[in-house]
């Protein structure tokens, strides 16, 4: 039986049909994406006009090499790292189990096991046994923030690599905490490594659908040829290309600040932060269900989860005045 698909973040459309309004009116707080992207580099007409060129693959991986600091690795390029998701179930070794740190990213159980691989959800990283062949750490995690130093990571992959298995880190939110990621560690020197990174989230451009993968040749060169060619397009890499070499600081420096401005509104309403990454804060709060539906009735929408019922997720606004229509809802107990 195939799992139903997973409500995600976004759905402004669906939200304005139901409680009103105009969707680019609404407050999109579902989703751990930079609210402001950063402005596009100019873009050559050949870029558009013809099939991605080899070189601009090449100087895309080039680029992504110096920012992920992957010395022994030239990361790939996808469409997005949910497109290599899907590609996870041909790299479970025969006859072995997955294992998924839960709660975390739902869609990597989901297309696990739609492919009939067995999948265990686990807790805690004592429980990866040697029956699983393939293990996924979401790093710091959605939603809840968890985060391993290299350290625990590194001790996880010696054990899972010395079973013929592969650890998947993916490092989708770690753009503001480099110091903690793995990836500069993946390459053929550390087989049974797969390391995952999102473009689109720190940037503000998930619209792009742009990813990276980090591991030894050998699997990238699997995940490559299950992608097809001309996965990604000409103008996706030369943006990756160019804004990858650009100073980044700015970037680290506003997304900190609407992260701090967000943690006080939701301090402000009367709310706990329980976790989060610098891009969204997780609450918990007895009476989620009716903080959800009365901020969809100030036309704002935040991330509710069917597995926690008490748990909301919040991004961060694009501004003050964001800010101040988060905070002057969370206090209208008769919105």
């Amino acid at each position: 039986m195939t799992a139903p698909r997973i409500v995600h973040g976004g759905g402004i459309a669906a939200a304005a049909a139901r409680f009103g309004g105009r969707p680019e009116d609404w407050l999109d707080l579902s989703t751990g994406i930079n609210p402001n992207p950063v402005a596009l580099p100019e873009i050559d007409r050949a870029a558009w006009h013809r099939l991605p060129d080899r070189h601009r693959q090449d100087e895309a991986r080039a680029a992504a090499a110096r920012y992920y600091g992957t010395p022994n690795a030239l990361p790939l390029p996808v469409p997005g790292t949910q497109s290599v998701i899907q590609l996870l179930p041909r790299l479970v070794p025969a006859g072995r189990r997955a294992a998924v740190l839960v709660p975390t990213y739902g869609e990597y159980a989901r297309v696990l096991a739609n492919a009939g691989v067995a999948v265990d959800r686990i807790d805690n990283l004592d429980a990866v046994t040697e029956a699983h062949g393939l293990v996924v750490v979401v790093n710091p995690n959605n939603p809840t923030g968890r985060l391993f130093d290299r350290e625990t990571l590194l001790a996880l992959h010696a054990r899972v690599s010395a079973r013929g298995g592969l650890l998947i880190v993916d490092e989708a939110f770690g753009d503001m905490r480099p110091e903690t990621c793995i990836a500069p560690l993946a390459g053929d020197g550390t087989p049974g490594l797969l390391v995952f990174r999102s473009f689109g989230k720190f940037f503000g451009l998930a619209g792009l659908r742009l990813g990276f993968v980090i591991g030894e040749s050998a699997v990238l060169e699997s995940v490559e040829d299950g992608l097809g060619p001309w996965a990604v397009s000409g103008p996706a890499l030369t943006i990756a290309t160019k804004l990858m070499a650009s100073d980044t600081r700015a970037i680290h420096e506003a997304i900190a600040a609407r992260k701090a401005a967000l943690d006080a509104a939701l301090a402000d309403g009367g709310l706990e932060v329980i976790g989060g990454t610098g891009l969204f804060s997780l609450v918990a709060h007895p009476d989620a269900a009716a903080i959800h539906h009365r901020l969809c009735r100030h036309h704002i929408l935040v991330r509710p989860f069917d597995y926690n019922p008490h748990w909301l997720r919040f991004g961060i606004a694009p501004d003050s005045a964001g800010d101040g229509r988060l905070a002057e809802a969370l206090v209208d107990r008769a919105g």
